[in-house]
């Protein structure tokens, strides 16, 4: 059953542009990450695929991935705000909260599916990645770390 659900995955990937893109971009502190996170709307949810380069290598290597509401990485991301959260949830049931992203060797590649969101309202808020592992507990983001890298999504 797994084999033909990545295959269906594969297959959707390759017939089709995403719906909105996010380019990655490390802050001054790691100016040398790079990457795109892309967002497919499906009728029941979005598909979420992020390939990242050049992160930093930490003591786990596992960094925080979240959609904040702001909509500008200006300034070092001080623009980007908190967790989007328009249902007021308590973290880790934001509707930005996304699975961590696992670093191999400084790159970082995942997919996953999500009803969360819809690419409609994302559209003009950031991608951030964080030096620290998430929690998933801390209030009011997990005990992120800092900022790193940004992506306006577009």
């Amino acid at each position: 059953m797994q084999n033909n659900i990545d295959k269906q995955i594969f297959k959707y990937l390759t017939s089709h542009n995403a719906s909105a893109t996010a380019k990655i971009e490390g802050g001054s502190a790691y100016p040398q990450i790079t990457g795109v996170v892309e967002f497919y709307q499906l009728q029941n949810g979005v598909l979420v695929v992020a390939d990242i380069d050049n992160l930093p290598q930490t003591e786990t290597n596992i960094f925080a991935f979240h959609i904040h509401e702001g909509g500008s990485c200006e300034n070092d991301f001080s623009l980007t705000g908190g967790h989007y959260n328009p249902q007021g949830a308590m973290h880790p049931s934001h509707a930005g909260d996304m699975p961590p992203l696992f670093s191999n060797g400084g790159s970082a590649w995942q997919a996953f599916f999500t009803n969360r969101i819809s690419v409609n309202e994302i559209i003009g808020k950031t991608v951030i990645i964080h030096d620290k592992v998430d929690d998933f507990t801390s209030q009011p983001s997990g005990n992120s770390g800092n900022k790193i890298a940004c992506g306006e999504i577009k």
